[in-house]
């Protein structure tokens, strides 16, 4: 009998103590789930808002004035010169022009518009101009069918082709290719840095220099070519007044004024005007509002815009913190119609622990929790916790760029959502 209770309890005296550590061990969820409405920051224009003014018979202007509070339509001088990164951070690239007859050159260091200098090398159709970078230094090689030549290294080179303001002859397309991604650019020049990235060290920024009036503006691609001429007026207008409000001023990171991605406007390069029937349809817009931007004070707004809201408009202020007078929320309903927004009227996400943790800068998230929400529906602030008890609040729109969810008009799907806070007070 002793000897029976006693293996009973050697037993069960383990299981006793490891129930109640079980019981409170803290569960990480592996994933969050979001639904919501809207696509992007929702401040300024709403693209599909846009659209639906344009359906109904208003023109671009009545449409910018809606979406930009006490602005005023003028007309400036928009020749000014952009360089736009179009290769960021690249540890490789390729050039090369497959039009016959066209050839391209590449000369030591960041020549700008000078002219009468002797390249390095002269490149023919179908032969590449490669670059590499090893620690603060561009590495530059020819390849002509299968041989190669090298070229003396340095810290940037500038890259010209024919038929461009900057070298005659046949007019001839570069094709640059990185990353298993491959652009054509028909204007302006290029120019390959070397520049620092932080951890990463030294990587490839690769800038296309071009004119804001048509080489720039011809080759953003920020708006379906196919929509109603309206709202292509009005998009060019407002991509015109951004990169305006945007240029002169070179950033470190990237060696531009402005990044050809969706950081600040998509530019696609000769892309966008060749495409088949429509590019045409949006050179004209462009054409058709030549110079024309919007000014507040005398000076060009930054025209923020995006695709959709969750039917109310955002401003800066409740978006990023930073108060910018022309924003305002107006009503958007066009961006919550089915038929006009069929990806976005609504939209479902699940979203990883580790994606939601480094949005945090925390090692895990075991709740989430919507402090405030904005006026316009966005959520004002959203608090972690981690399993160690610390938390950390961010805005919502900082949640939506960290994690890639589409917009900052989002709910909590689960128990994080039990309490939905009131709207904060309009700022």
């Amino acid at each position: 009998m002793f000897k029976r209770l006693t293996l009973a309890l050697a037993f069960t005296l383990p299981i006793s103590l490891i129930s109640p550590l079980k019981a409170h061990a803290t569960l990480i969820p592996p994933t969050f789930q979001f639904t919501g409405a809207g696509y992007g920051h929702g401040v300024g224009m709403s693209q599909m808002g846009a659209r639906s003014k344009a359906l109904a018979g208003e023109s671009a202007a009545s449409i910018l004035s809606f979406y930009y509070k006490d602005v005023a339509l003028e007309t400036v001088d928009d020749t000014k010169i952009l360089r736009v990164n179009i290769g960021h951070q690249l540890t490789s690239a390729r050039m090369l022009t497959r039009t016959q007859g066209a050839t391209m050159q590449i000369f030591s260091g960041d020549i700008g518009d000078a002219q009468g200098l002797q390249p390095l090398a002269i490149i023919p159709a179908m032969s590449s101009l490669n670059f590499s970078v090893l620690g603060s230094t561009v590495i530059p090689s020819i390849t002509t069918g299968k041989n190669s030549s090298s070229i003396p290294s340095n810290r940037v080179f500038t890259v010209r082709w024919s038929g461009t303001r900057y070298l005659a002859g046949v007019d001839g397309i570069m094709s640059l290719s990185h990353a298993n991604r491959k652009s054509n650019f028909r204007y302006g020049q290029v120019q390959v840095r070397a520049i620092k990235a932080g951890s990463l060290g030294f990587r490839l920024a690769i800038t296309n220099t071009v004119r804001l009036a048509d080489e720039y503006l011809w080759g953003v691609s920020e708006m379906p070519s196919f929509w109603p001429t309206a709202a292509l007026e009005a998009q060019a207008i407002a991509s015109r007044t951004y990169a305006l409000s945007k240029a002169g001023v070179i950033r470190s990171a990237c060696d531009c004024d402005l990044y050809g991605e969706i950081t600040d406007q998509k530019f696609l390069g000769h892309a966008k005007e060749i495409e088949k029937k429509w590019g045409v349809v949006w050179k004209a817009a462009v054409t058709n509002t030549a110079g024309l931007v919007l000014t507040q004070a005398g000076k060009p707004i930054t025209a923020w815009f995006g695709s959709s809201s969750g039917g109310i408009t955002e401003t800066a202020l409740n978006a990023w913190g930073s108060e910018r007078a022309f924003t305002h929320s107006v009503e958007d309903a066009a961006s919550l119609d089915p038929v006009l927004n069929p990806n976005f009227y609504k939209w479902d996400r699940s979203i990883t622990q580790s994606i939601v943790a480094t949005a945090f800068l925390l090692p895990d998230v075991v709740n989430l929790e919507i402090l405030t929400r904005n006026p316009s529906g966005t959520v004002g602030m959203i608090r972690a916790t981690a399993s160690n008890g610390r938390q950390i609040s961010i805005r919502g729109e900082t949640f939506r760029s960290r994690t890639k969810i589409p917009s900052a008009y989002f709910n909590l799907v689960g128990v994080q959502n039990a309490v939905e806070p009131a709207p904060s007070p309009s700022s």
